[in-house]
């Protein structure tokens, strides 16, 4: 994950999606605590996207949370005509995500956790699929990671310091 693209939140138009709500309950002498737990993914459609983990008593203040911890780790995805631009296979934890290109018009294949990540960078086509751990968690966090080490031509072509046509043509 050396070439992650960081990006700043200046004038960008995020959309917030909420991805899992998680209630954790505390017993005490008492009686007992409920806390919240949300999982958030923003991004503008086009290409930038994040994610945040918010934690408060309430569910409204923890989604406002995990909005905000989203949007200080905002990440640049390369889009192919609406689509990742290789096959990636990707491990987090116990969470493997597998991402495929589509041709115009597929949609995006994938569920859960992986969809609302996908839907938010803008991927408009795209076959994948999630194995392992369900937890939305580490499945969020796994796209992510197999995003982030997504590269289009132009980039391989800038760090082997060639032109764009040797890289097609080999």
């Amino acid at each position: 994950m050396d070439n992650i693209r960081k990006v700043r939140t200046t004038d960008l138009e995020l959309k917030d999606r909420l991805v899992a709500i998680n209630r954790v309950t505390k017993v005490t002498k008492g009686g007992r605590t409920f806390s919240f737990s949300a999982i958030v993914v923003v991004g503008d459609e086009n290409g930038i996207v994040g994610y945040g983990l918010g934690k408060a008593g309430e569910v409204t203040a923890a989604i406002a949370k995990g909005v905000e911890d989203a949007k200080k780790n905002l990440i640049k995805v390369p889009l192919v005509k609406g689509t990742v631009p290789h096959q990636q296979e990707t491990k987090y934890s116990g969470a493997t995500v597998f991402m495929k290109p589509a041709s115009h018009g597929t949609g995006v294949k994938a569920g859960g956790a992986m969809r609302a990540v996908l839907e938010s960078a803008g991927i408009t086509d795209v076959l994948a699929k999630s194995k392992g751990s369900s937890n939305p968690h580490n499945v969020v966090k796994a796209t992510f990671k197999a995003l982030s080490e997504m590269r289009d031509a132009n980039m391989v072509a800038q760090q082997r310091r060639v032109e764009l046509s040797k890289v097609f043509n080999g």
